[in-house]
């Protein structure tokens, strides 16, 4: 069996993640190829994984990308979070995990309308969607507050988790959106106000063209062995939310082969890729919360030294801003209320990695200018850095 250390793993991250500054880019969907799916969660996070890897950052060519080209799309996808990926990958998404999140969202809708009492159910929700796209179709492109006010059915209220701990009155409008949305019937827009809200207008859109669904699942699986690998079966089953047989099955076609791992563990790579990595040459990155280089393996052993985790994770595992060296998490960096860019090394890594830092924090000052960012999630070492 094939060996494949740490050492090798950091290497195929600085490369195949376009984080070494010889692998940067001018094209948003290659970064997004590269990475298979970009997490979208918190709007930020996007345009940062993204400029982080161009060799010209700036928003407006990932504006360009999302709402005039449309060559990325978001997609409520795997593990049931949003995510975007170029319209080549889109259709195998879709198949693979989309579709089913869309069908779960839909019956979980019905299932609170049944709750409510009232009435509602499959007629009235179907209903509700065509005079929502009718709306906004008459619009061209509208935000939630704006269909709401177009369509008196969205302005509905529901009881949802009725005598339970958890029962609320809630609208229903941003709950059909959602619905529309994860069926690929409408699509996110430009926002209101900058690249870091996530108060997005919406836009008409046409569902995907159906894929057979097990054969999506393999082409999904073969292009992450190709950016993550080598990888675990766990990390895959992890990523992509499938399920234990879905995921063997979904290896098995993609081809994946067996390598062994410093940590003990087998690990799988895309078929005839074992050969060894060219070290990329010394390189530094500050990445944001959620980005795929920190988010893409269940078990970050190689990148993310133990010690780390609590200061720079939440409580949910989710990823804050990070700071890298040579393909390792060495600490964490912040924006404070100013627009001042601060950060922390938390592992002793010399002068050279410091001096790149610095240089890097400087360019994502230089692109980011009057935006403030402040993650999603927040992570213990990140509110350090804001107090």
């Amino acid at each position: 069996m094939y060996r494949i250390d740490d050492e090798q793993r950091r290497s195929r991250l600085g490369r195949r993640h376009l984080l070494a500054p010889s692998e940067r880019t001018h094209s948003v969907v290659e970064v997004a190829d590269a990475l298979v799916a970009l997490h979208a969660t918190d709007a930020a996070t996007l345009h940062l994984s993204v400029c982080a890897r161009l060799s010209e950052p700036g928003s407006t060519v990932v504006e360009r990308a999302l709402y005039e080209d449309v060559s990325l799309v978001r997609l409520l996808s795997m593990r049931n979070t949003l995510f975007t990926v170029s319209t080549d990958l889109a259709p195998v998404v879709d198949a693979s995990n989309a579709r089913a999140v869309a069908a779960k969202e839909r019956l979980k809708l019905l299932k609170h309308l049944r709750e409510d009492g009232n009435g509602l159910g499959e007629r009235w929700l179907a209903d509700t969607e065509n005079e929502t796209l009718a709306a906004l179709a008459a619009r061209g492109q509208a935000t939630g507050s704006e269909l709401s006010a177009a369509v008196p059915a969205l302005r509905t209220k529901i009881t949802v988790f009725p005598g339970t701990k958890q029962e609320a009155v809630q609208g229903v409008a941003s709950r059909v959106i959602r619905v529309l949305a994860a069926d690929g019937r409408i699509r996110r827009d430009r926002p209101r106000g900058s690249w870091t809200s996530s108060q997005f207008r919406w836009t008409a859109a046409e569902p995907w063209p159906a894929s057979e669904p097990a054969a999506a699942r393999a082409e999904l699986a073969r292009r992450w062995l190709r950016s993550y690998g080598p990888a675990t079966e766990g990390d895959l089953k992890w990523w992509a939310g499938w399920g234990l047989r879905e995921t063997r099955a979904a290896l098995a076609a993609a081809g994946a082969q067996e390598v062994l791992l410093d940590s003990g563990a087998v690990g799988l790579v895309a078929r005839g890729d074992h050969a060894p990595e060219t070290p990329p040459e010394p390189w530094a990155a500050l990445l944001p919360g959620l980005d795929p280089s920190a988010m893409g393996w269940a078990d970050r052993g190689f990148h993310l030294p133990a010690g780390h985790r609590a200061a720079l994770f939440d409580r949910a595992g989710n990823a804050g801003p990070t700071v890298w060296w040579n393909g390792t998490v060495v600490g964490g960096w912040a924006q404070r209320a100013d627009g001042e860019l601060v950060w922390r090394l938390v592992s002793d890594v010399g002068e050279e990695a410091s001096r790149l830092v610095e240089a890097e924090a400087a360019r994502l000052s230089a692109w980011a200018g009057a935006a403030r960012i402040t993650p999603r999630f927040r992570t213990p070492l990140e509110r350090e850095l804001t107090a």
